[in-house]
């Protein structure tokens, strides 16, 4: 048997350990929300864990990628948008609105993370990487739906649980998110596809502001 390619090899490994960390980071996360769910009573949070649950589905599931941008700067916003949500911590005290203002934010956030999460299929992935190009559903309104999904159930839980420390990780997370972004349009900048698609789609994540 032929020796295997010391880069397939790393690869392999990056994709290992990026299924464990994802696994974990939503194991912690899945432990704090529950929590104050069975303390509060308020599904706002849960909704994000609902969220999050596909992540990690469709993480197991996803293909191979043909390009993966593996620079250390798009390391580094990848990880910060996937810690992000799991330090997140339930505020003891009331939201800024009620919870049904929140409950209800979060969930049109959902759909439109769910739509964009199971239009890609298999395409989906976490390092910005070229694993085919989805021009299809809430694609063809914005280039990362998920995305603008993600902003709505954070704006949301920011307003559910106002604690300066969930401010704080919010913005990193949610400005990680949008250089992510950036990074995944620059691998799929060199698919004659999604050059043209780009034509068509304008908006980056927020449609009509970015």
């Amino acid at each position: 048997m032929e020796p295997r390619d010391p880069r397939e090899s790393r690869a392999i490994a990056a994709d290992l350990v990026a299924r464990f960390v994802v696994g974990a980071l939503f194991a912690l996360l899945s432990y704090n929300l529950l929590a104050d769910f069975a303390r509060t009573q308020r599904i706002t949070g849960l909704l994000l864990l609902v969220s999050e649950s596909l992540v990690v589905v469709l993480t197991i599931l996803r293909r191979r990628a043909r390009i993966v941008d593996r620079s250390v700067p798009a390391a580094i916003v990848t990880a910060l948008s996937l810690v992000g949500p799991a330090l997140l911590r339930p505020a003891q005290g009331p939201g800024l609105v009620p919870d049904l203002v929140t409950a209800v934010a979060s969930a049109i956030g959902l759909i439109v993370i769910i739509a964009g999460k199971m239009t890609l299929g298999r395409s989906f992935g976490i390092a910005p990487a070229n694993r085919g190009v989805v021009v299809a559903g809430p694609y063809a309104f914005v280039r990362h739906p998920i995305y603008f999904g993600y902003l709505i159930t954070h704006l949301a839980f920011a307003c559910a649980h106002p604690t300066p420390w969930n401010v704080l990780i919010l913005v990193m997370t949610d400005a990680a998110l949008i250089i992510r972004a950036l990074y995944e349009e620059r691998v799929l900048a060199r698919d004659d596809i999604y050059q043209t698609y780009c034509r068509r789609v304008a908006w980056h994540v927020v449609p009509g502001v970015f």
